[in-house]
């Protein structure tokens, strides 16, 4: 067998391309899936991706309109739902809210005056005409808390007028006016200082003595047809006292009494310590410091000190108060080393009506006739008209 011979000439390329077609003549064409053909919903967030439509099955949809209506629909509800209730409800809520405040208060207006009171206002340094009542009122706020019970309020209310008749009719009035505004008579106060004393609670504090004074309106207290001296104070020591044992002058109706409210009240106990040479320069008399004091205690209805000795030397009860300036007369003395404490129950003098105790008996539920009749004794309320027709002719 001959062999045939080969052609020489030109090697034939082989490239990339012709190779990749071989190859891909000898390997099994892939096997292409179609998508089934019923309806796939597409996620609304692939919606969202891309803008053109995919291809749903065999042929290009377009994105269903009742379906998307349906889908807006239940996200608007979602969205606006809570919103709805909260203001349906909201609104009802503060409507019922608004319904329940308090309509504004109106002032309370005082009842006419038969006269007015020259007062000097020590700060202002004039004299100012009050109308009656208005002074009433006006006392009543600077001399008694306004939170007090509305039978106490009452009571101080007819002791403030009492106290100003009594004195236009027999005190030692100067020619430019009755009183002052200060404790050398009653404590009286105008509308811009009580203001700026109670704030925002003027108008209801106010309202409520106002209320006090309008029940009492031209009440005065009377011993035999004559207005008295209402003598009143802070806080009792358990008993008041009697006029003569603080005062020189003996009153029939300020006589001592029993009054157990004021025990355990804010102003019923107090204690102040000082150097037995403090002590020795107040009472001007010369104190050992360096032993122990010779004190001896005698006491009056009311419990008060009546007479102090220490150290041989005699003092009233009411001297050692006022030079020491302790809340009372009712005190006691412990000696410790070079100082001394002086133990205090009650604040004020003593004599009349007081306030806390008055406020004891009106929690207790007794009126203000029964509280100036327990602390005054024998008086009669009776009328500025009866009491002084001189001045309310005037």
């Amino acid at each position: 067998m001959k062999k045939r011979p080969f052609k020489t000439g030109k090697p034939t390329k082989l490239t990339k391309k012709t190779v990749q077609e071989r190859i891909n003549a000898k390997m099994k064409p892939p096997t292409v899936l179609e998508a089934p053909k019923h309806k796939t919903v597409q996620p609304l967030s692939l919606l969202k991706k891309h803008k053109k439509n995919h291809n749903l099955g065999n042929s290009p949809k377009k994105w269903p309109l009742p379906t998307a209506i349906i889908l807006v629909s239940l996200l608007s509800i979602i969205l606006f739902i809570p919103t709805l209730i909260v203001l349906t409800f909201g609104n009802g809520a503060e409507k019922e809210a608004t319904s329940q405040e308090k309509e504004p208060e109106e002032s309370v207006v005082l009842e006419s005056s038969p006269f007015s009171v020259a007062v000097m206002r020590s700060n202002l340094e004039k004299v100012e005409s009050v109308p009656l009542e208005t002074y009433v009122a006006g006392v009543v706020a600077s001399e008694m808390p306004a939170n007090f019970e509305m039978e106490a309020l009452k009571a101080q209310a007819l002791a403030a007028r009492t106290y100003i008749v009594n004195y236009k009719l027999h005190g030692d009035i100067t020619e430019e006016a009755d009183v002052t505004d200060t404790v050398q008579h009653q404590v009286y106060k105008g509308e811009a200082e009580l203001k700026e004393i109670f704030g925002d609670e003027y108008k209801e504090k106010m309202n409520k003595i106002k209320e006090a004074v309008n029940a009492t309106k031209g009440e005065v207290l009377t011993y035999k047809k004559e207005p008295i001296t209402p003598a009143f104070f802070s806080t009792s020591n358990g008993y008041t006292e009697n006029s003569e044992d603080y005062w020189k002058e003996e009153l029939p109706y300020l006589r001592s009494v029993k009054s157990h409210w004021d025990e355990g009240t804010p102003k019923f106990l107090d204690q102040e310590t000082y150097s037995i040479e403090q002590v020795g320069q107040a009472l001007s008399t010369n104190l050992p410091a360096n032993k122990a004091l010779a004190i001896e205690i005698s006491r009056t209805d009311g419990k008060r000190v009546a007479e102090l000795t220490i150290n041989g030397e005699a003092f009233t009860g009411r001297e050692v108060r006022e030079k020491l300036k302790l809340r009372s007369s009712d005190f006691t003395i412990e000696q410790k080393d070079d100082h001394l404490v002086f133990t205090t129950k009650g604040y004020g003098h003593g004599i009349g009506m007081s306030q806390y105790g008055a406020n004891g008996m009106a929690k207790e539920g007794k009126t203000y006739k029964d509280i100036v009749n327990h602390y005054y004794k024998g008086v009669e309320i009776s009328t500025v008209t009866d009491t002084a027709p001189a001045l309310v002719a005037k």
